[in-house]
């Protein structure tokens, strides 16, 4: 099971003069990511660093901006994961204090950022949604209709030609028991389109 945030979350950790201020937040992939890093730059224009890690499928990805490789960017992607975290965003703002850190103080220090950020963070279950498409006779589009709203499935775009064409959505893990359901409740009358997933 993966969780998002229900909304942004910050913390601020002070370490030998240095400060880390740590930000937490939901995003839908890279794109978004790159403009909440470039916003919290030039919110921080004197900070030294501003690293960053990203668990967004397949836009994930982690920055230690000039720190000392695996010292940053890596371990905040790391309390990502170990939260079962997806679709979130983790930036530390880093003002240097004058006084060296070492490579395992570094690592504590962008963990605990946005692991303090994140105990404020309030977490939400995510689920994986798909739409599915499907042709019937005029006949069965009530029956079809009574199926999708017991199975709480979100109707979309419906079109009425020779046949009815209905779309809706619904949980991933939920959906191929409604194929099934549906398949049987149209006596094989029933007709997906490609996005189906049987």
């Amino acid at each position: 099971m993966a969780f998002s945030l229900a909304q942004p979350a910050h913390s601020r950790v002070d370490i030998k003069k240095s400060i880390f201020i740590g930000f937490v937040t939901a995003v839908a992939g890279r794109p978004e990511a790159l403009i909440e890093v470039a916003r919290l730059r030039s919110e921080h224009p004197q900070a030294t660093h501003v690293c960053w890690a990203l668990l967004a499928g397949g836009h994930s990805g982690a920055s230690d901006d000039g720190e000392p490789g695996g010292t940053a960017g890596l371990p905040m992607l790391n309390v990502l994961r170990h939260q079962d975290l997806e679709q979130v965003l983790a930036i530390v703002v880093r003002y240097y204090g004058g006084i060296r850190l070492g490579a395992g103080g570094l690592v504590r220090a962008y963990t605990d950022a946005v692991a303090q950020a994140l105990l404020s963070a309030e977490k939400i279950e995510l689920v994986v949604t798909t739409t599915l498409c499907a042709v019937v006779p005029y006949a069965l589009e009530g029956p079809l209709r009574r199926l999708l709203q017991q199975s709480n499935a979100v109707l979309g775009e419906v079109t009425h030609d020779d046949v009815v064409s209905v779309c809706f959505s619904l949980p991933l893990a939920a959906a191929h028991g409604l194929q099934r359901e549906a398949n049987e409740i149209c006596h094989g009358a029933l007709q997906w389109r490609d996005q189906s997933i049987l």
